[in-house]
Order: C-alpha cells, then structure tokens, then sequence
C-alpha cells in the first residue's frame, strides 16, 4: 500500500498499533467497479487495490483508490481513461471519507446484513463532492463484508468528454463496492 494511502487509513483509525480494540475493519483488496453504457460500446473497468478502514465504534470510515490500477478489457480504453478523462499522473487517487448514519451493531453481531446509509465526501479526479450512498455491512467468518452501488456524473467531477466522443458516453456511471476487511486486530497479530 502507497504511503499516502497508508497514511489516510492510520490517520482515521487514530495510530493503528498493536492491541487495538475491537471495531476496527481494513482491507487492502476492494474490489471497486464501474460501469457507463454507451451507444458506440459499454465501457466497464475495475480494480481489486481499494484500500479501506472502517471503525464501526466512531462509524467512521474511508477509502481509497489508485486509479491507475482500473484495469478494461481493452488497453486502448484504458489508456483513454488514464491519459485524456482522468489525468492519473496529476490524480492518482480517488477517495471517500465519511461516516456510517445509521448503524446498529446488535444486527450487525447477529450476522445479519445491515442496509446503512454512508454520508462523506468523494473525491475524484481533485474535485471533491459531498454525497449520500446507500449499502450493507455483513458480519461472516470474522470479517466484515461491506457492498454499495452508487451513481457519479463525471462532469460533477470535472472529467471532460471530448466532443468527439461526447455523445457516445453515458453521462452517468455506475459504481460498485464489494470488500472483504479483516478485523485491524488480526492484521496485527500476523
């Protein structure tokens, strides 16, 4: 994991360090994808390098995304994204910070899936927007299992379509978040 992400994840959990509370969920494998239907051709990516914490006693929680590590089933596509859409030399990372609204851990201990509300802000592209997204939290097997789908318009975020292809891309893009994080206590441990 890069320094900067590292240092994102250590800041929100308070100096991780040995003998940690319990409450605490990290991953360095997310999964995060999306997907934009377009006339011309769908155009769908993901990456498994999402880096998150969560800290389900302050409900707060982030994530992190090298944006570079999208990977489409089309290396031309790929190097449109990086180079003419997303600018990843200058942006390398996306990223969410916000905080869990409606949590309760007794459901969650139960073992069954927990619809939250997640309120924070998003940052893509070095615009940053303050948004609401819907998803579940599931205990299994001692880890956390967090999934969202949400919807971005690429121009909220100052990614410019070239007019050339402007009418070809959908102007909203669907994204999804699957993660499988380990309890901060057991990363320690190993």
């Amino acid at each position: 994991m890069s320094l900067p992400i590292c240092g994102l994840l250590l800041s929100l959990a308070g100096g991780v360090t040995t003998g940690l509370a319990q409450g605490k969920y990290m991953t360095q494998k997310g999964v995060v994808s999306f997907f934009s239907s377009s006339i011309l051709e769908d155009i769908e990516a993901h990456t498994e390098q999402a880096a998150g914490l969560i800290d389900l006693q302050t409900q707060q929680l982030a994530f992190s995304i090298p944006i570079k590590s999208f990977q489409f089933k089309r290396t031309l596509m790929q190097e449109h994204f990086n180079e003419n859409y997303m600018d990843s030399d200058r942006f390398p990372k996306s990223s969410f910070r916000g905080k869990i609204l409606d949590f309760d851990p007794a459901t969650l201990a139960s073992g069954q899936s927990q619809r939250v509300t997640v309120e924070g802000d998003l940052t893509i592209h070095g615009v940053t927007k303050h948004l609401t997204v819907t998803g579940a939290l599931q205990q299994q097997s001692g880890q956390l299992m967090v999934n969202a789908y949400f919807s971005v318009a690429p121009a909220d975020y100052g990614i410019e379509i070239p007019l050339l292809v402007r009418e070809n891309i959908a102007k909203i893009v669907g994204i999804k978040v699957v993660m499988s994080c380990e309890a901060v206590s057991q990363l320690t441990a190993k």
